[in-house]
């Protein structure tokens, strides 16, 4: 007997989506051609800025990334300083503020206090 179940809802222990590399924007394009030529529907690629991407979902529901490499994290701050101030898309910087005041100040040696 099959037994129907119920879509499952975000929250602790799911997976929101699994995401593949691409090394560059033809290798994506290869694979959504790929992706298209099986029957499935993938987006158009969608600019990251860090990286492009695809998505598409299975024929089971879940969804798949393809993202590529390039052009990077360093194309707005060196290496040595990444990670130390705050980046946002461009559609949410106007709410930048409301937003930093929600996190939490976070510690590299595991301490509750920045």
């Amino acid at each position: 007997m099959l037994a129907v179940l119920e879509s499952g809802t975000m929250g602790t222990g799911t997976v929101h989506h699994i995401a593949w590399r691409a090394t560059d924007r033809a290798e994506q394009e290869q694979w959504r051609d790929w992706i298209f030529e099986k029957g499935l529907h993938p987006t158009s690629v969608i600019d990251r800025r860090y990286f492009t991407s695809i998505y598409f979902r299975e024929f089971g529901g879940i969804l798949f990334e393809i993202a590529t490499d390039g052009p990077g994290f360093l194309i707005d701050e060196p290496a040595d300083r990444l990670g130390e101030t705050l980046k946002l898309p461009e559609w949410l910087e106007p709410h930048r503020q409301a937003i930093e005041a929600r996190l939490k100040p976070v510690r590299l040696d595991g301490g509750d206090q920045p």
